[in-house]
């Protein structure tokens, strides 16, 4: 019963790669299946699209816009294995304006990862709900 415990947990964890792993574009430039994902804070709001990309990355692309005064800055923090790793400011805009949002970071199935908008581009300490971009639909048809 031991051995078959291993081949058990590599089929479901083939599965589960075959579920998180979205199709590519015949093109290879933009892939045919992606999430979206928001975030915002006061003026300033966050859109875009994350998917996987081989071999294992998570790719985040999108835009930073403000409507108001002052800066504002998007940031992530990824876990891999329970260990925290650092906040990362990914972009920043001061003013009215939008700039791009692009970050790639190693993705395993044990990866967690969160985006924030932040007002400030120094830290993340005054900053709108942290959204996770690391979970993934069971169904998108």
């Amino acid at each position: 019963m031991h051995a078959r415990i291993p081949v058990a947990a590599s089929a479901a964890v083939g599965a589960l790669l075959t579920v998180a792993t979205p199709a590519t574009a015949a093109d290879d430039s933009k892939p045919a299946r992606t999430v979206a994902w928001s975030a915002g804070h006061e003026t300033a709001t966050a859109t875009g699209e994350r998917w996987i990309e081989q071999p294992r990355s998570l790719v985040i692309s999108g835009k930073l816009s403000n409507t108001g005064a002052g800066c504002y800055s998007v940031w992530t923090r990824f876990i891999n294995d329970l260990a925290p790793g650092p906040l990362r400011k990914q972009a920043e805009v001061c003013g009215p304006g939008t700039v791009g949002v692009k970050a790639r970071q190693a993705y395993q199935l044990t990866t967690t990862g969160q985006l924030t908008v932040c007002k400030g581009a120094e830290n993340a300490k005054d900053c709108g709900p942290w959204q996770y971009i690391t979970s993934w639909p069971v169904n998108r048809d």
